[in-house]
């Protein structure tokens, strides 16, 4: 199937691959689809739901039919388009979804049952018996469920993640692109230029019309080659633009390595994150099809594809082609063919009034296709005319039911298309997306010359929003015809017209949602699953549009388009968490001391995303208990370190900064000093508890807010929720900066003598307080110090560029062995803490008040703050609730269980008579025994009481006596000493 002349495939370079272990033969620059077609197998794939034979469609990234698996074992990766997926020598390809092979498929027999499986049918089927959903529907639901199945076993390929900033992204590499990325790099500016094909040129790679006295795609080849040149350029070909998000952020997947054989350490695919100040979209168009009966069998493709394989590929799809359209763009198709030497068996236009100069084949106007033939490969056409049907034996039919510009990306941040009727589709709504400028065919415009002038236009407004001026720039000519069309969607008839050609959703389907009072867009869609599949319903969304639009007795605006949200193509889960195969589900967040920890034996645990030191161990240590008493001991005696880095740091600047922390506290903070740090509590719109912290002011009008680790980010989302919905007026900006500053904690009697020995200029206690902060200087390095304590010792928080975090941390280390003490990690900063009565996210869990922790007078009375009125509530300030405490053993059980439940003496041990809980446990080097914090009804008036701990999951029972749960220093002379 092979056209001599034709193509840009390199065909001195011959490839062999095997499709189902047949070998094949192609050459370099081949698809899997077009070595396919060359080799006239035009059977390529299954349907979902009924199994039935399908080909390829298109020949691009929308592809729904032909998805294979790419590879064997491990390395198999299925649902691959065969449409983009590139040839190489050794290359193995299996269809998929089909048993035992892809020409007999048993499951093909469910194409018999389809009168019973038509739309909705499982929500109807699988409601009774209501006992066999778990034992028979849901178990059979499973294994027929997917298309391509995983291998089961670890993915080998290597993925990574990359981040490029421009300020230009320019998405596309057709016409429109290709002259708006020149004319912005000829003015200076950055440019990035992505396309999701091997090869830039778009369109013009599938034309045979001449663009500036050359072909198409010389034309782009020339102007490639030039941008490539440019230092300012960025050349992205295989990656697709994925989504768009807010902040002129956009995703994109790089096919690195899936074209050659997969050796070395080249990465399989790259997930980048760009960053642009502006975009321009020239994604180009997608075909549509024409719904008619049988309108699946393999053989039956969109016109514009036909083109593209015939003169990119050199490969006609049939000895004997049929064009069928409702628009002068099939003409295009019939012509190219008949130039090519293939034969066309006949040219069928929907339109009656369309006249065909010089044809040398058979032209049938005001005529459709009303069926076809043809199991595993058409055969023939059923053509229905004003003087009744006849057959067309032919075994290629090019349709082309006009074309659809490719919205999608405007659409991610909640935008809305608009419908053209004069192109009979959906366009971008100007501003849907802040920064992007829409132009070319996805914009509405469908000639290349018009293409060319819309990229130079959109090129000039990016500039001048740039501040960058355009020179003077030479449009090369190019076609400039009109495009018409007279809307086509179906033809009516007998039998099954199909839409959704993955999900096998048909026009009878969409009906059907409408008949039983499904008439919303998103309700058909789930009804029926159109646009439901891989492919989002790319090829045939608009036309399930106008039917159920015609179906509702609307029109096709007011019936509105289906939600478009990323991914625009599939994105492996590999590629998006690249860097961390093998380590779960949640990212991995390290400090600038992680290094070192490990290098001294400390075994990591998780906080939250981070991960922090359990304890260090030392030699001659059997047991973490021993290390953790060493570290306690070595803070409430001599020094200790530990990295804190982990705690959310929040830089909130603006002349209404003050006045913004004073509405998400409890207590005031306009009073706060300059040079001072204050406690906070931060309380949710409920009233409950949300978080902790310090905040400490640096200035007038600067403040930097310290959160728990494991509130870091709910407290972020929380300030922008308030500035940007509750009070958008005020003037201040809240920046994360907690990987900006690498902080750590140096506690001890010896805390002052250690810093003094690294900081630039001595402290004492008059220059630096308790609660004091400001500006340092920590070995020549700007850095800022906090007299804050977690520990209840007197303490500091010392904070320098995280680059510099790694040196610190080991400096700090040195100097506190220097004076008999050490680092120490989470086990012993929890024995810390408890020991003061400190809480943390086991006590703020969620349900607990500021009158539950003791802190119901922090809320100040004389300003309103989030969670002032709920927190109020007779209901949440009840002193019969439960409230901390403290606790220690007294009977022979010396144990306590975080998680056990309390209950008083001699009461059964049943949730009836549960009289609280117990949150945080450790041993105390200090006391000699173990303690713990918790909540008791009516706590704060128990004091002295014992009462019986009962853990029922380990079996734990012991009598506790409830205490102040400040079992060290309650007068706070040590932090203040």
């Amino acid at each position: 199937m092979r056209i001599a002349g034709k193509g840009l495939v390199d065909r001195g370079r011959p490839v062999s691959f095997r499709f189902d272990g047949a070998t094949y033969g192609g050459f370099a620059g081949d698809t899997v689809a077009s070595a396919l077609l060359a080799n006239g197998q035009k059977l390529m794939g299954r349907s979902f739901k009924y199994h039935r034979p399908r080909g390829v469609l298109t020949a691009g990234s929308e592809e729904p039919n032909a998805l294979v698996t790419v590879g064997r074992g491990a390395a198999a990766e299925p649902n691959v388009r065969a449409t983009v997926q590139e040839l190489y020598e050794g290359l193995e390809v299996r269809s998929q979804n089909a048993w035992p092979s892809l020409g007999l498929d048993v499951m093909a027999v469910n194409d018999l049952a389809a009168p019973f499986l038509g739309a909705g049918f499982y929500y109807k089927t699988f409601m009774w018996p209501r006992k066999f959903w778990e034992a028979v529907y849901e178990p059979l639901i499973r294994r027929a469920a997917g298309l391509g199945a995983l291998s089961g076993h670890n993915n080998p390929d290597r993925y990574e993640r990359a981040f490029a900033f421009c300020d230009l992204l320019v998405i596309g590499a057709g016409p429109t692109g290709l002259m708006a990325a020149l004319t912005a790099a000829r003015a200076g500016a950055d440019v990035i230029l992505a396309d999701e094909d091997s090869r830039m040129g778009g369109r013009l790679n599938a034309e045979t019309g001449a663009v500036g006295h050359q072909p198409g795609h010389a034309w782009a080849a020339a102007v490639v080659a030039e941008l490539a040149d440019m230092p300012n350029v960025r050349l992205m070909p295989r990656t697709t633009v994925t989504g768009v998000y807010d902040g002129g952020m956009y995703g994109a997947l790089e096919r690195v390595n899936h074209h050659a054989p997969r050796v070395g350490d080249l990465p399989l695919e790259t997930f980048w994150r760009i960053h642009a100040q502006r975009s321009i979209l020239a994604a180009g168009a997608i075909e549509r099809p024409v719904a008619f009966r049988n309108n699946d069998r393999p053989g039956i493709m969109t016109a514009g594809s036909v083109r593209a394989y015939l003169n990119r590929w050199g490969v006609s799809p049939g000895k004997h082609v049929t064009v069928f359209g409702n628009n002068d763009d099939a003409h295009r198709t019939a012509r190219d063919l008949v130039a090519a030497g293939v034969h066309v068996a006949a040219l069928i236009d929907s339109r009656p009034d369309v006249t065909v100069e010089g044809a040398d084949f058979p032209v049938h106007t005001g005529a459709v296709v009303c069926n076809a033939a043809g199991r595993k490969e058409l055969d023939s056409i059923t053509v229905r005319t004003a003087q009744g049907e006849k057959a067309i034996q032919t075994d290629c039919l090019a349709v082309s039911g006009g074309w659809n510009p490719t919205v999608h990306l405007t659409c991610h941040l909640n935008g809305r298309p608009t419908w053209n009727a004069e192109i009979q589709a959906f366009v971008p709504t100007p501003g849907a997306v802040p920064g992007m400028t829409v132009a070319g065919a996805c914009n509405g415009v469908f000639s290349t010359a018009g293409c060319l002038s819309a990229g130079v236009a959109a090129a000039r407004d990016a500039l001048d929003a740039l501040g960058r001026t355009a020179g003077a720039v030479d449009l090369p000519r190019a076609d400039d015809g009109a495009y018409a069309l007279e809307p086509l969607w179906v033809v009516p008839g007998k039998g099954r017209a199909w839409l959704d050609f993955q999900n096998d959703v048909s026009v009878k389907d969409v009906k059907q949602a409408a008949t039983e009072n499904f008439r919303s867009v998103e309700h058909m869609k789930r009804y029926t699953t159109q646009g439901m599949a891989t492919d989002q319903g790319k090829n045939s969304n608009v036309a399930a549009l106008a039917i159920l639009a015609d179906a509702t007795g609307r029109g096709i605006p007011e019936t509105g388009t289906t939600t478009f949200r990323p991914p625009f193509v599939p994105v492996s889960v590999a590629a998006m968490g690249a860097g961390a195969q093998g380590k779960g589900f949640a990212p991995q967040r390290f400090t600038t001391s992680h290094a070192a920890s490990v290098k001294m034996g400390a075994p990591m645990i998780e906080a939250g995303l981070w991960y922090r030191p359990s304890y260090f161990p030392r030699a001659g240590e059997t047991t973490w208990r021993q290390s953790c008493d060493r570290e306690v001991r070595h803070v409430r005696e001599a020094v200790g370190v530990c990295d804190v880095s982990t705690l959310g740091k929040i830089d909130i600047q603006g002349p209404d900064a003050a006045a913004l922390l004073d509405f998400v506290y409890a207590n005031t903070f306009s009073t706060l000093g300059v040079g001072r740090v204050r406690y906070g509590l931060m309380l949710r719109e409920d009233g409950h508890v949300m978080d902790d912290g310090t905040t400490a002011r640096l200035g007038e009008r600067h403040f930097v807010m310290t959160t728990t680790t494991a509130a870091a980010g709910q407290v972020m989302r929380h300030l922008d929720f308030v500035t940007q919905c509750l009070h958008p007026e005020w003037r201040v900006s809240c920046t994360s900066v907690t990987e900006q500053w690498a902080q750590f904690a140096v506690a001890g009697p010896k805390s002052r003598a250690l810093l003094n020995g690294i900081l630039g200029e001595e402290i004492d206690g008059d220059s630096w307080p308790f609660m004091a902060c400001g500006p340092v200087e920590v070995c020549g390095v700007a850095g800022r110090l906090f007299r804050i304590s977690f520990s209840g010792e007197h303490a500091y928080e010392v904070a320098v560029p995280a680059r510099y975090g790694a040196s610190l941390f080991d400096l700090l280390v040195e100097r506190a062995e220097a004076l008999g003490g050490g680092a120490y990690g989470m086990e012993a900063l929890n024995v810390l803490r408890i020991e003061k009565g400190f809480i943390t996210h086991s006590e703020i869990h969620g349900r607990t008040t500021a009158f539950d922790i003791g802190m119901g007078r922090m809320i100040s009375a004389k300003k309103d703050c989030i969670g002032k009125t709920m927190a109020a509530r007779p209901g949440l300030a009840d002193g019969t609730r439960e409230q901390l405490v403290g606790l220690k053993p007294v009977g022979a059980v010396k144990q306590i269980s975080a998680g056990a439940h309390l209950f008083d003496a001699g009461a059964e041990a049943v949730r009836e008579n549960d009289q609280g809980y117990v949150t945080s446990v450790a041993f105390s080097p200090d006391l000699g025994h173990m303690i713990g914090l918790g909540f008791v009804k009516r706590g704060m008036a128990r004091e002295g009481e014992v009462i019986r701990m009962v853990d029922h999951l380990r079996g734990l029972e012991a009598d506790v006596e409830i205490c102040h749960p400040v079992f060290l220093d309650r007068e706070g002379e040590r932090v203040r000493g």
